[in-house]
């Protein structure tokens, strides 16, 4: 079994990090190979990694030249892993490894993923947990994958990671292309742990823009938004000009300043907004024709093949 595990800036409790996930691991009885990807770290998270390969069998340590996103560093490690079954999990332990052994189990049943799914949002603010409500409903609504409560801790067959190796976008969403995979698959319902130490390091900003990115990269129910607005506004001008000719040919006609204004500041808006839409997805097209790789490797703790 694989397992990989995204670093960045988590010098502090490495060690302990390791030695309980190897402890859970170590109760499966499964040959294992450890796969820990530092996304960047500027503390000293990557001397430490190779501390721990030297001393642990089955340990690779890959440090990405810059902080490429998490996305990215998940990506690096599946590349990476040759195991009949692959488990992701954040390396703060707010992931449980000791859920490991119930997906396992699951694993060895027949389910070819074993997703764990947040019960309870831990530590987490009523804002972050409005907000990635209100994001996971959209998210459900727009591209039709159900994705509330869903976490990037999994267990997956080793034809599924084949099967995510086939999916050759830079713009990665690690949860929606997942979930787009199918395949058979298990829930286990986890509570979400206290972080180790620090703080996360995801800004408000970072996750809209994780956001934005996730909902443009599964959907075009946006740009079909835009033509459903415009039909909306046509409608209306329609309507408008038929009362404004009734009521001109009947005598009636008023001067309607503030009708003209708020028509130009609607339409106006409309305009901006729909532009705002075509731009982000010309955006991502044009970081996909770049065809830039996703991450770059600066060194591992051991020769790759």
């Amino acid at each position: 079994m694989s397992i990989v595990v995204p670093l960045f800036n988590e010098a502090a409790h490495l060690e302990t990090t390791f030695a309980r996930l190897a402890a859970s691991v170590e109760e499966l009885g499964l040959q294992t190979e450890w796969i820990l990807v530092d996304d960047g770290s500027t503390d000293s998270t990557w001397e430490v990694l190779q501390q721990i390969a030297v001393r642990a069998p089955g340990v690779q340590g890959i440090r990405l030249s810059r902080n490429f996103g998490k996305e990215a560093a998940l990506a690096a490690g599946l590349e990476r892993a040759d195991g009949d079954a692959v488990a992701v999990l954040d390396g703060d332990l707010q992931h449980p490894p000791e859920l490991l052994a119930t997906l396992v189990a699951h694993w060895r049943a027949g389910a070819e993923v074993v997703e764990a799914v947040k019960r309870d949002r831990g530590d987490e603010g009523p804002f972050k947990r409005w907000t990635a409500r209100l994001f996971y409903a959209a998210f459900t609504r727009l591209t039709g994958q159900p994705l509330e409560g869903a976490s990037d801790f999994k267990l997956m067959d080793r034809r599924v990671r084949n099967a995510w190796m086939q999916l050759g976008e830079r713009n990665l969403f690690f949860r929606g292309m997942h979930a787009w995979l199918g395949f058979r698959r298990v829930q286990v319902p986890f509570d979400v742990a206290s972080r180790v130490a620090g703080a996360s390091t995801w800004s408000g900003w970072a996750l809209c823009r994780l956001g934005i990115r996730a909902l443009t990269a599964f959907s075009s129910a946006p740009l079909q938004l835009i033509s459903i607005f415009g039909l909306g506004f046509l409608v209306f001008a329609l309507g408008l000009g038929l009362q404004t000719l009734a009521r001109k040919f009947s005598g009636h006609a008023v001067d309607g300043f503030t009708t003209v204004i708020l028509l130009q500041l609607i339409v106006g808006g409309a305009l901006m907004a729909g532009l705002g839409i075509i731009g982000t997805y010309i955006a991502r097209i044009y970081d996909e024709v770049k065809q830039r790789p996703r991450y770059l490797v600066a060194e591992t703790t051991q020769r790759l093949l």
